[in-house]
């Protein structure tokens, strides 16, 4: 029998700070004279006393995790949090349903950026502030899930990167707080830097916070119907420079913050992100000159291109303009870059670079064997070698990510969805991106229109795809509750 009281336990002293964390969005509905704020005061009331409840039931001295602990508590966090978080949804403005309120809370603690709300443009500010924390927190959850969990869990080729993690299972739960505690004052500063430029291009001090923290957290998340269209020029520059620095590997920046600049240089990684980007931003930036924006200006089209590919390609799922203009052949590379995804240990989402590059030596040394099927071909990732375990769990993983998006697609499709809503819809959801194509979607990008069937899906698409799949499905197993 599994001992659910270390899994309960930090679950519970989480939902203590998710309930603190209301206070804040109470406070700017309070500064504003809105009642909307008595909705916080409630939520956060609520939350704090169900999460001291469990802490107190559950205390003891916990500082291990067995393997199947371990599982839990990440499967258990991520639908935990949406439920306490979609409280003030449905209390409050804009009175959701819970079908919605969780969609929104799902959309926001995943980063993914989706929303079922359909108008933002007058919901209190308080409920802006309160969808922008739920995917700053998500954000910096990810970070550390990546970090310390999910390399003893061997997930996805994940244990490549044990070393910089933690180097027992037995001391998970200290790790966790010593890695948490360099991610945050890295996530802050990052939060900080990008807010005050903002603020410096022109947004108010309100808008600024709201987008530099779903930025940061490469969410999306925005207060405005138009999305990232309400500020253009110098902020869409910004934000993807800072949409670029949130979706490479946090431990490099902890290692620049130490005064160790070199590893971000060498970092494979982060090179090949680079590289991808502005492959794809040439390509789209020809192609919109050549053939569809002609006599538009280049300074336009370049902006409008490498802010709303990188807001793809990092998983933030900002939108400046509509890209459905664009032509087709820039639509289909935007969801070829939404499906790599940023880096491994950052706030990026979907797949991940890294298992891109372990993917394609992976191909390469198979093609090298049919040409000289005698020679070994060792594989090496940065000077390492890579045991055939982590490219066997690489390979797992992308067949079961690309098994899952299949099976959405058809869900989503016998839902009643038009067939290229269904496509986007699910690659959004399962690769954590945000945006959504289609006719059946709003004029803010919204969901809201879907059948709840369809909802649901997406909701479970975006769970399934932020943890990385294998973490949560693993917990269906027979043999993992025996274990």
């Amino acid at each position: 029998m599994i001992d659910l009281r270390p899994v309960a336990h930090p679950i519970g002293k989480i939902v203590v700070v998710l309930g603190a964390a209301m206070l804040a969005p109470m406070l700017v509905d309070l500064w504003q004279g809105d009642p909307h704020w008595q909705v916080f005061l409630e939520c956060a009331i609520i939350t704090m006393v169900m999460g001291g409840l469990i802490t107190l039931a559950t205390r003891g001295n916990y500082t291990s995790l067995k393997l199947q602990q371990a599982f839990l508590l990440t499967s258990g966090l991520w639908l935990v949090i949406p439920v306490f978080g979609a409280l003030p949804f449905m209390l409050g403005e804009p009175r959701a349903t819970f079908t919605d309120a969780f969609f929104e809370a799902m959309s926001g603690v995943t980063t993914t950026g989706t929303t079922a709300f359909p108008a933002l443009d007058d919901l209190p500010r308080g409920t802006h502030l309160w969808r922008a924390l739920l995917q700053w927190m998500g954000g910096l959850g990810i970070v550390v899930v990546a970090m310390v969990f999910l390399p003893v869990m061997r997930v996805g080729g994940m244990q490549f990167f044990r070393s910089e993690g933690f180097d027992t299972l037995g001391k998970v739960l200290p790790r966790a707080r010593t890695i948490a505690g360099e991610m945050t004052i890295v996530y802050l500063a990052l939060t900080g830097a990008c807010a005050l430029t903002y603020v410096a291009l022109g947004m108010t001090g309100f808008d600024a916070v709201v987008h530099a923290l779903t930025t940061a957290s490469t969410g999306g998340f925005s207060n405005y119907d138009a999305s990232f269209g309400a500020h253009l020029g110098g902020p869409e520059w910004a934000a993807s420079v800072f949409m670029i620095l949130a979706s490479i590997p946090f431990i490099r920046m902890v290692q620049a913050m130490r005064g160790d600049l070199d590893p971000i240089w060498r970092d494979s990684q982060i090179r090949a992100y680079l590289r991808w980007i502005a492959y794809a931003c040439g390509i789209i930036i020809i192609y919109r000159l050549a053939y569809i924006h002609r006599g538009v200006p280049v300074e336009e089209v370049l902006r409008e291109t490498v802010f709303n590919t990188i807001t793809i390609f990092s998983g933030t799922g900002y939108a400046s303009t509509d890209v459905l203009t664009w032509g087709h052949l820039p639509l289909a590379l935007l969801i070829i870059v939404g499906l790599i995804g940023g880096c491994t240990g950052s706030t990026g989402c979907s797949v991940k670079v890294f298992r891109y590059l372990i993917l394609l030596q992976a191909v390469r040394a198979q093609i090298r064997r049919m040409h000289s099927p005698h020679r070994v071909y060792p594989l090496r990732y940065e000077g390492r070698p890579l045991d055939r375990d982590v490219v066997n769990s690489v390979m797992a993983f992308f067949t079961l990510f690309m098994l899952t998006f299949g099976l959405l697609i058809v869900g989503l499709s016998l839902t009643g969805l038009h067939p290229r809503t269904a496509l986007t819809a699910a690659w959004t959801a399962i690769a954590n991106v945000g945006p959504v194509w289609g006719p059946e979607i709003t004029r803010n990008g919204s969901v809201a229109a879907f059948p709840e069937p369809a909802k649901i899906l997406m909701i479970a698409g975006m769970y399934l795809g932020r943890l990385e799949l294998v973490s949560v499905l693993v917990l269906l197993m027979p043999r993992f509750w025996r274990g």
